[in-house]
């Protein structure tokens, strides 16, 4: 599946990602998606097929786009530790947007109601990973980075962090005083985006 989506179809694909995100996938019907996006139902079926295409293309839509822009992060003129510290914030910036769909992925996931082995979506992990590949090994060429690093265990690091502070906003809304929307997302996008950074430039850096 290719992400070459019209003005039409990126409408539905917004009604039903909020949709699945408020109701999940199980509890939301091609009937209601076409409602929500004052759409009939046959032009649903027309542009997806299922429900499960839809599902497979939401995901591709919010996703392929990261991929492209760590693409063009190797190609800039940087260090690989300013690379890598770009990369972090690139990842928490993009999923902190689209909180939706990584909500929608982490349930499917986690429920284990359907195995999400999506082509389209392994591709572009895959192509995120060479990516991160490419610039660490850059950096243990030129003697920055160490040589014994497991990258496959990066992005799980840099997610793992930032979906524990997401699902457990209460309780860090509550030591860490804040108490407005504002408030948190301003710790997000700095203090903890900071905290992930130095944690893995920490792993890339220094001998374990």
């Amino acid at each position: 599946m290719e992400n070459n989506f019209n003005e039409k179809q990126i409408c539905i694909l917004q009604v039903t990602e909020k949709l699945f995100a408020e109701k999940g996938f199980d509890g939301t019907s091609i009937r209601d998606i076409a409602k929500a996006a004052k759409i009939n139902i046959a032009m649903v079926s027309y542009y997806f097929g299922s429900k499960d295409k839809m599902l497979e293309a939401l995901v591709l839509f919010r996703t392929d786009d990261l991929s492209l822009q760590i693409e063009n992060l190797i190609k800039e003129s940087l260090s690989p530790l300013d690379k890598i510290t770009r990369l972090v914030d690139l990842y928490l910036t993009r999923i902190n947007q689209n909180k939706d769909i990584y909500k929608i992925i982490h349930f499917e996931l986690s429920s284990k109601k359907r195995i999400m082995k999506f082509d389209s979506f392994t591709q572009v992990k895959k192509r995120n990973s060479a990516s991160m590949k490419h610039i660490i090994s850059e950096g243990q060429i030129r003697g920055i980075f160490n040589s014994d690093v497991n990258i496959d265990l990066l992005v799980p690091t840099i997610l793992g962090t930032f979906f524990h502070f997401q699902m457990n906003r209460p309780y860090y809304e509550n030591i860490l005083n804040l108490h407005t929307d504002e408030a948190f997302e301003n710790y997000v996008k700095n203090d903890l985006t900071k905290h992930i950074q130095q944690t893995i430039k920490a792993i890339l850096l220094y001998e374990m």
